[in-house]
Formats: structure tokens, C-alpha cells, sequence
């Protein structure tokens, strides 16, 4: 059987999945049952600076598909709310009871050097594992200078990184918000700051829904609606391009990620180290189904990778970082066609509908005989742009084949009607 344990910033865990610093690990009950269920570790709610914050009523939105589905979450809501003594004196219960599991410290606190550094100090004294920087949470806290209005300045992610290296000797996870335009900014600054490891994403900001009866933002509050953190198996993509943009820079490239974002199964999780993550956190998704969902992950994940012959996590991890290219180092010979497989059809159109209304007109529909329609792929027509087959129902009705000799490789750069090349000659 596979070996699931791993080391996250230095950090040794019996497994990659941990619990992201959210409600699910706000105080000590709830903690308890997620080490109950397999957890291999939690990010302690962000603790601040007491007085506690004081949250309000209606705190998430979502964001549904045509079944009830939920996509993401959008919430309003801050930092722990409870007293830093019984948070601190929690932790330390816990430490105690489940020494063979991860418990990381989340802190937020102002742009102040010693309220950062005396904050990490407690965190520290209480048994943490690891500290984790919040320089992401986009809502309510940003507004009070702290959260992602530090993320966002890469000098206040360097500075805030390295005053609480200079007081702790515990490692330091900073976690680094995607609301920025170059997520490698602050990366390298964190990087610079001597951070021990970045988590990302932290949520991204956005209104989720607008109430039409009420004419306010969701969640609504008394009639009036925020910006808010999204959250969910919608942000994945946004966190995949993330991890892996700063796995393939050489600026960043040995820094230590634990990812965040979208991480609903064993899947998500392998193609977050695949990317070159070392773990991964998870929010929603326990937020939906309960804790008992990391059972399936580790099993999931386990026995993939027997399937695969990994006997460890690292045997993976970042195997398709080098296969994350720029688009202008794309090979353009490269040549698919769309294949329908007759007998799994179920006629249904959609792909005809698709590539005819909104693509290259490349499958054809003809009426049957008996009744119904046949579809067929015109070859000189198709592009290989898989519109076909994402939209049809059927698994694997729809598959793509290799037509090109295999054997050529042009980019763009290369390409005899790139401007930039014809210039130079």
C-alpha cells in the first residue's frame, strides 16, 4: 500500500490532507472530530490580536449549478471571533491528545513589527507545529489594513515574513492571497522574506449572487450585501495555474507549497502535487460533506498511486511541472480530430449543436431511416478544439485521435508567419 506520509514546509504529516483555516477548525470539538476522521492535520482558525472581532448574521452566499449543486461559496466572514487565551489554551489540549497530527497556527495582525512578533510568540508557546501568515483574506479585515491590503504589497509580505522568522524557530507558511495580478510577486517576496513555505489560494474576491427581490448583494445583511471570499471546487483552476506558475519559476521554484483551492477529491489533491505542491488544504468541501470525506481521499489517492507503482508522494510530485509550458512553446504541428463512437450515441445532438452554432461546423447530423439522427465528424473541417467532446453527456463517446506524423515540432516563435520572425529576416 502506498505511503501517504509527507513533509509540508518541513512539516512531517501522516498524510497530504490537511483542513484550511476556516470555520471547520475554529475551536477544539471540532478539530477533535477531524483527527477522529483521518485528518492528517489542520490551520487553526486565523487568531488575532484580542479584543475578539465580532462577526454578524448571514455570512454565506453560493453559487449553484442547475441541479442545486453548489459550485463555491462566497463568505463574509472574519477571523475567529473567540478569545486568543481559549484558543491558545485549546490548541494546546489537542497537541496533547493527537501528538502524531499537524496543527498550524494561523495569525493576522496590523502592519505593526511587534504586534506581528508577539503575537507569533504566543501562537508559538502553544504547541504549533507551524505559523501560517493570513495576507490573503480579501473581506472585512483588508478594510482594516490587514488580510490581503498586505498581500497585495510584495514589501509587506517580505517584512511581515521575516519579522516572525526572527522571533519563532517553528516553520513559517506564508499564505498568499490570488487577488493580485502576478501571483509571483508576492511569491518572491515571501521567498526573499524567508518563508519556509507558501500557502495559496486564499479566497477569491467577489460578489457571488444578487438577491432580485431584495435587490442586494448575497449575503444579505439587514438589506445590504459585501464583496466577499469565493471559495470552492469553482477556484480550482485559478489555484492550479497559481501553484504551478510558481513551481516553474526559478525565482520560486524551491519554495514549499501547501495548495488551497477547489480541493474536493483524491484528484484534486494528486494534480495539486503533480504541480509541485507537498499538501494540500481543504474548506469546502468539508463544509458540504462532513469530515468523513477525507476517508474516500485517502483511499482514493492511495490506491491510485499503487495502480501507478508511487510508493510515496514525492515519487509524483511535480512530475507535470515540466510539461507547464508558455503557449508560445507549444508544438502548432500538433494535430487531433474528434471521433464519435456510434454505439455509445445517444443522439442527443449537443455536439452538433456546439461545433455548428459556435465552433468550426465539423459534425454533421443526418436523419436515420428508422428514425433519429447519425452525427459524423467532417476531418477537413475540425480543429481539435475538444468542444465536442466536453459538451457530450457521455463519457468517452466523444474521443479525440492523433493524425499529425508525430515526428515535427514548430512553436510560434518558429513559425514562418510569425511578424516578429519575418522582421528579424
Amino acid at each position: 500500500m502506498a505511503d501517504l506520509r509527507c513533509k509540508i514546509g518541513g512539516v512531517e504529516s501522516i498524510n497530504p490532507f490537511w483542513l484550511a483555516s476556516a470555520p471547520p477548525t475554529d475551536k477544539k470539538y471540532n478539530v477533535v472530530r477531524a483527527f477522529e476522521a483521518g485528518w492528517g492535520g489542520v490551520v487553526w482558525k486565523t487568531l488575532g490580536i484580542d479584543p475578539p472581532v465580532v462577526n454578524m448574521s448571514s455570512r454565506y452566499g453560493a453559487h449553484h449549478d442547475s441541479n442545486r449543486g453548489v459550485l463555491g461559496i462566497n463568505n463574509i466572514e472574519l477571523i475567529t471571533d473567540r478569545p486568543l487565551e481559549v484558543n491558545l489554551q485549546e490548541i494546546r489540549e489537542v497537541r496533547e491528545e493527537w501528538p502524531d497530527r499537524v496543527i498550524i497556527g494561523s495569525m493576522m495582525a496590523p502592519v505593526e513589527e511587534n504586534a506581528w512578533k508577539t503575537l507569533a510568540v504566543k501562537i508559538a508557546e502553544s504547541g504549533v507545529q507551524g505559523l501560517e501568515l493570513n495576507l490573503g483574506c480579501p473581506h472585512g479585515m483588508c478594510e482594516r489594513g490587514m488580510g490581503s491590503a498586505i498581500g497585495q504589497v510584495p514589501e509587506m509580505v517580505e517584512n511581515v515574513t521575516r519579522w516572525v522568522k526572527e522571533v519563532v524557530d517553528i516553520p513559517v507558511f506564508t499564505k498568499l492571497t490570488p487577488n493580485i495580478t502576478d501571483i509571483l510577486v508576492p511569491a518572491e517576496a515571501a521567498y526573499h522574506g524567508n518563508a519556509d513555505a507558501v500557502s495559496l489560494i486564499n479566497t477569491v474576491n467577489s460578489i457571488v449572487s444578487v438577491d432580485l427581490d431584495a435587490m442586494a448583494p448575497t449575503p444579505t445583511v439587514d438589506g445590504k450585501g459585501s464583496h466577499g471570499g469565493y471559495c470552492g471546487s469553482a477556484v480550482k483552476p485559478i489555484a492550479l495555474n497559481m501553484v504551478g506558475e510558481i513551481a516553474r519559476n526559478p525565482e520560486t521554484r524551491d519554495l514549499e507549497m501547501s495548495a488551497i483551492g477547489g480541493v474536493s477529491n483524491w484528484r484534486d489533491a494528486a494534480e495539486f502535487i503533480a504541480l509541485g505542491a507537498s499538501g494540500v488544504q481543504v474548506c469546502t468541501a468539508a463544509m458540504l460533506f462532513g469530515f468523513r470525506i477525507v476517508e474516500d481521499m485517502i483511499d482514493g489517492l492511495s490506491n491510485w498511486m499503487d495502480e501507478k507503482g508511487y510508493q510515496s508522494i514525492d515519487d509524483f510530485r511535480g512530475m507535470a511541472t515540466p510539461n507547464t509550458v508558455n503557449w508560445n512553446d507549444l508544438n502548432m504541428n500538433y494535430d487531433i480530430k474528434a471521433v464519435i463512437n456510434k454505439d455509445e450515441c445517444i443522439e442527443c445532438g449537443r455536439c452538433h449543436i456546439a461545433c455548428e452554432d459556435t465552433s468550426h461546423q465539423a459534425i454533421t447530423k443526418v436523419a436515420k431511416p428508422g428514425g433519429g439522427n447519425e452525427y459524423t465528424v467532417i476531418d477537413d473541417e475540425c480543429v481539435g478544439c475538444n468542444l465536442c467532446l466536453h459538451v457530450c453527456p457521455v463519457q468517452d463517446c466523444i474521443t479525440m485521435k492523433r493524425v499529425d506524423d508525430g515526428q515535427s515540432h514548430l512553436t510560434w516563435p518558429e513559425h514562418p508567419l510569425n511578424p516578429m520572425r519575418l522582421a528579424a529576416e
